[in-house]
């Protein structure tokens, strides 16, 4: 099996993605999962004179111990009129200890001239210069042509004469850049072929984003010959972000014939790619090939009943191969194919024609009709079909709850206040708290009258609110869809319940209630007690 190598730099242009700012702790937890998933250079990021986090996480990585990867610090050559060992940037980057280099260089003349305001040939003795010092401290230094495609367009011979200058100072390998991402498919390959055709080393490939197509020309590049790929964990990236290294990595292994990985761990790659989305603060892209909660979700009856009898059919790789798995949706859509075979993940021995599967589709198809939407809300589905086989004890029996908000002038904000009236096994509990807004209130008074009894909630945490309007032509009166995200942070699951009713409040409390008790049963023994029970 033909092997490629996997660059990846998440650490240090996907943190420089929109919205996207990563701790020197957070640096060092992707690193040390980039490293255990068997990735081969983790680009730690650019330790330059002012850039004092990249500095930490490279003097705190010297410490560690790598299983595959090899630390890689990123620069940029000397300065125009300076000597290399006179450089700061250089020096910063020998003093950082990474046991890998990589150095970017400009290979397009507009760049020369406009960027760095010098001439041509002292730009090609920046790259030579520059890379000749460097491997002077360090065994490995690769060179990044950045704008290389642009570049080539614009001058051939001049593009092409950076690379031989990396190469003249020692460049164990050169990268070719795609920086404006704007270079299409069958374009690449031609000007790979030229480049190939007039130089036999090692060369990689780096790729963005902007016209979608940085997935596809990264893999037209290694079919065209080259053996490193750089990208990133989700691709992000700066303004459409980089090539996506969740796509590029399963389709290299899975569909081209390439070995990128040790052997095992392409699995792993879905619950990679949600560690550094939340790590990153970002939602998880449900829509993501491959490793996204919707890669494999199901939602029409014709598609569900094909599936269900030949995966082939509407998968173009089993889930299981990349950590996913298959999902059924329920939907208006769905039939009893779809809620039988989403019961018997529950009740294994149910037998399609029990009368509950007819009784739970009816239930589910009611409450769609009134703005239930179960597609992204599981648990509550769950909840459901334990009501309708009389298998949910409650938890907690509600015996009233009032939410409070004030606004006393113009001025002033508004204040929010809830109460809550509970009861657990016989006790009751009457809890008041404030809150940001009222529904965020009444979920503070809950928690707080049932943390006594239930002390794991402390372990659960909302990560999504949404609410939707159902009908907008009703105005204010109309129904709301609120559908909540619930996380346990004792073992990373997550799940989604949903509620829809005209009052904001109530469907708020509905969906709210649904995600505790489902999260609260969970846990198999009673808190108080080692009988073995529901919550």
């Amino acid at each position: 099996m033909k092997q490629v190598d996997i660059y990846d730099t998440t650490l240090r242009d996907g943190n420089q993605a929109e919205q996207i700012s990563f701790s020197v702790e957070d640096k060092l937890r992707i690193a040390r999962r980039l490293d255990e998933f068997g990735i081969a250079f983790i680009e730690g990021g650019w330790p330059n004179e002012t850039n004092p986090r990249d500095r930490e996480f490279f003097a705190r990585a010297r410490d560690l111990q790598w299983s595959n990867a090899r630390i890689t610090a990123f620069g940029s050559t000397r300065r125009p009129g300076i000597a290399p060992e006179d450089d700061p940037n250089l020096q910063q980057l020998v003093a950082s200890g990474a046991p890998v280099i990589v150095i970017f260089g400009k290979s397009w003349t507009m760049h020369v001239t406009e960027v760095l305001r010098t001439d041509f040939e002292e730009n090609l003795r920046m790259i030579e210069d520059s890379v000749a010092y460097l491997k002077q401290h360090v065994d490995t230094v690769f060179f990044d042509a950045e704008h290389f495609f642009d570049g080539f367009e614009a001058d051939a011979g001049y593009a092409m004469e950076t690379l031989n200058a990396a190469l003249r100072g020692g460049a164990d390998l050169v990268c070719l850049c795609d920086t404006n991402g704007g270079t299409l498919t069958w374009r690449l390959e031609e000007i790979l072929a030229a480049v190939f055709s007039k130089l036999d080393v090692p060369l990689g490939i780096h790729c963005h984003n902007d016209s979608g197509l940085a997935v596809a020309n990264s893999l037209a590049a290694v079919r065209a010959g080259c053996v490193q790929i750089q990208g990133t964990i989700n691709g992000y990236g700066e303004r459409a972000g980089n090539a996506n290294l969740c796509s590029i990595i399963p389709t290299l292994e899975l569909k081209m014939g390439y070995r990128c990985l040790p052997e095992g761990k392409l699995p792993e790659i879905t619950s990679l790619s949600r560690y550094v989305a939340e790590l990153a603060v970002v939602p998880h892209d449900h829509r993501q090939p491959y490793v996204g909660a919707s890669a494999f979700a199901h939602k029409g009856g014709m598609h569900i009943n094909a599936v269900l009898k030949t995966p082939v059919s509407f998968e173009h790789v089993p889930p299981e191969t990349v950590g996913n798995q298959r999902r059924l949706l329920m939907s208006d859509q769905a039939g009893r194919t779809t809620v039988y075979e989403k019961l018997q993940r529950l009740w294994p021995d149910l037998k399609r024609d029990d009368p509950l599967v007819a009784e739970v589709l009816a239930q589910a198809k009611l409450l769609e009709h009134h703005g239930y939407q179960f597609e992204a809300a599981e648990a509550s589905f769950e909840l459901l079909a334990k009501r309708a086989r009389g298998e949910l004890v409650k938890p907690f029996d509600l015996h009233g709850f009032r939410v409070t908000v004030e606004k006393h002038n113009e001025q002033d904000a508004p204040y929010s206040e809830a109460t809550v009236r509970i009861e657990v096994n016989g006790d009751m509990f009457h809890t008041a708290a404030e809150g940001a807004g009222p529904v965020n209130a009444l979920d503070k008074a809950l928690r707080k009258a049932l943390q006594e009894k239930y002390p794991q909630l402390a372990n659960l945490r909302l990560t999504d609110y949404k609410v939707r309007v159902l009908d907008a032509k009703r105005g204010t009166a109309t129904a709301v869809q609120v559908l909540i995200q619930t996380r346990d942070d004792t073992d990373g699951t997550e799940w989604g319940t949903v509620a829809a009713h005209e009052n904001i409040i109530e469907a708020s409390w509905q969906a709210l209630v649904d995600s505790i008790v489902y999260g609260l049963l969970k846990y198999k023994r009673h808190p108080g007690g080692d009988k073995e029970q529901s919550p």
